[in-house]
């Protein structure tokens, strides 16, 4: 049984089928037998009916149409329903005694995670799924933050893990994407957090030391490369930019300011070595996901890319030039990359069409 990135390829497979083999059917150029078209309409409207009880896909483009439209709605949905927690454990948490809030704590947290479960058995789409998992991981990220404030205990990034692991087993388990992203956000929290300790500073020390935050994004970016997603497919391309993220974001916080860096080196040598570092990852990336065929690598290098050399030409010419002439520079140099993106898109087409 595939799973449901499969069966919707599989479907838009279909859909493109069909409106092919009319078209060779008008220009006389294909013509099945009406015994063979029935067997292949027979074929495909049950694989069609079976993915659709088992999936919930979406058989037409006005389906996909909605479903984008639902995606959005079961977003903005958690953002509001998390929100809606905050605020109504915000209005009565004075009223209550402390045995109550603990039991209130616990209870919210508990039945959210099983009525996610619950939900997921009978949600195939996945968009309500989504609902409750957000609902529940907000319960949990109230739960240890009020019990750490009733019971006076010191803030630490432990809590961070456990939001995260939370945040893993419903992406995981229910084959969630924000969550995911949740997860990996929580997680690299931690794990920066914690090189601030070992390092004998406090743990939030990581936002002003941007430096302990790369490890994670190369960690993250390796997870495709160890890890067997074949039951998630759309997991490795959100560790890829989440990874690529964890590793550009500081570098270029240290190439805009380079005192926050552990290097022995004026701040300028710092600044000037991290932009050249961020120059030649986003370039990596950009390589690697061509080479892979990762669209989601090269947008991503494509985006910090453009990102470090608009900070550089900022940094070289925005005090000196007129304005009209730093944007045309700007335009210029954006127009030179389209040229270049649109060469190496052309050698890649070219391959793809050789025998």
């Amino acid at each position: 049984m595939p799973n449901r990135l499969d069966a919707q390829s599989r479907a838009d497979d279909i859909r493109a089928f069909r409106g092919e083999l009319d078209r060779l059917e008008r220009d006389n150029v294909l013509t099945l037998s009406p015994e063979q078209r029935l067997a292949v309409t027979a074929h495909h409207d049950a694989l069609l009916a079976q993915y659709q009880r088992t999936f919930d896909i979406d058989r037409g483009v006005e389906t996909k149409r909605l479903s984008l439209g639902m995606r959005v709605a079961s977003f903005l949905g958690a953002l509001a329903l998390s929100a809606s927690v905050v605020f109504l454990f915000r209005q009565y948490w004075g009223r209550l005694d402390t045995s109550i809030q603990v039991l209130v704590l616990v209870v919210a947290a508990l039945a959210a995670t099983a009525a996610t479960f619950v939900v997921r058995e009978r949600d195939h789409s996945g968009y309500f799924t989504g609902l409750a998992a957000a609902i529940a991981l907000v319960c949990f990220v109230l739960d240890l933050a009020m019990l750490g404030q009733i019971f006076n205990v010191t803030p630490s990034p432990n809590a961070w893990l456990v939001w995260g692991t939370l945040a893993l087993v419903f992406a995981y388990v229910c084959d969630l994407r924000l969550q995911l992203v949740a997860g990996l956000i929580c997680v690299g929290v931690f794990v920066s957090a914690k090189l601030m300790v070992l390092e004998g500073a406090h743990w939030s020390a990581f936002i002003s030391r941007p430096e302990s935050v790369i490890p994670v994004g190369f960690v993250l970016l390796m997870v495709p490369f160890r890890v067997d997603h074949t039951r998630w497919p759309t997991f490795p391309p959100l560790y890829r930019i989440i990874g690529l993220m964890g590793v550009l974001a500081p570098v270029f916080a240290l190439s805009m300011s380079g005192r926050q860096s552990y290097l022995p080196f004026s701040a300028d040598s710092v600044e000037a070595l991290y932009q050249s570092a961020g120059f030649l990852v986003s370039a990596a990336a950009i390589w690697l996901g061509v080479r892979r065929q990762w669209n989601d690598l090269v947008n991503a290098g494509v985006v910090w890319f453009v990102i470090f050399l608009c900070a550089k030409f900022v940094d070289w010419w925005w005090d000196v030039m007129p304005k009209s002439l730093f944007f045309l520079v700007v335009g210029l140099t954006a127009v030179l990359m389209l040229v270049a993106l649109r060469r190496l898109r052309g050698e890649l087409v070219a391959r793809e069409a050789t025998p």
